[in-house]
């Protein structure tokens, strides 16, 4: 499994272009994700282009919540990608496209080991992938609160007839708000802040073990 950092406020490469927003790119080995379009189309697909991602090539687009730092280079993406399947929080109505929309209001196994919180709080859904050493959580912004997406996960564990246990939370990648919960990481192996969190350099001072340095052009691989 591997992420790729497409769209993010900071960047440490000068062809790769900084801007208020999230976005990266996910491949599993079966499905290749889009997880959310940043705030600006245009820097959305020159970033693609200079990482050498072709728009065409996702098999899915999952989006967080619809914020415009979030859905800001979706139109653009669907202008060149309407085979995708679209997942969208319950609350994010409207696309005009040809692609297949599927809405999330409570956790949902979508594929094998690929899963969402469904939207939590009427704000936001967070994506989680079971790898062999637990669960990586993509998440937006956080506004639920990382505790409330953790709890939503291990609830849907619980209850889920068809599968037997998510595992543990190994990694969490993304924007995490005012996140400062701190104590949460201290079970968890790595950590990605990105985008809108406010305690990023906290965080590394805290666990500077288990902290990746997120921007534009950043690599997350995973076994699984």
């Amino acid at each position: 499994m591997k992420i790729l950092i497409v769209y993010d406020n900071f960047s440490g490469d000068n062809s790769l272009i900084p801007d208020w927003g999230f976005s990266c790119s996910i491949e599993t080995g079966k499905r290749k994700i889009l997880f959310d379009t940043g705030g600006n189309g245009k820097i959305l697909l020159e970033n693609m282009r200079n990482l050498n991602i072709d728009p065409g090539d996702f098999d899915d687009i999952f989006i967080s919540h619809p914020d415009f730092d979030h859905i800001g280079g979706l139109s653009d993406i669907l202008n060149l990608n309407q085979q995708a399947v679209i997942h969208n929080p319950v609350s994010f109505r409207g696309i005009r496209y040809s692609n297949k929309v599927i809405y999330y209001d409570k956790p949902t196994q979508i594929y094998q080991n690929i899963f969402t919180t469904g939207e939590l709080g009427q704000r936001e859904q967070s994506l989680a992938i079971k790898i062999d050493q637990g669960l990586v959580i993509i998440i937006g912004c956080g506004h639920p609160g990382i505790g409330n997406i953790i709890d939503s996960l291990e609830e849907f564990a619980r209850i889920a007839d068809s599968f037997t246990g998510l595992g543990k939370i190994y990694s969490i990648v993304g924007g995490l708000h005012g996140f400062s919960e701190f104590d949460v990481l201290e079970k968890i192996d790595k950590v990605c802040p990105t985008h809108c969190t406010k305690n990023i350099e906290k965080i590394r001072q805290l666990y500077p073990e288990k902290f990746i340095k997120g921007g534009v052009g950043t690599v997350i691989e995973f076994d699984d």
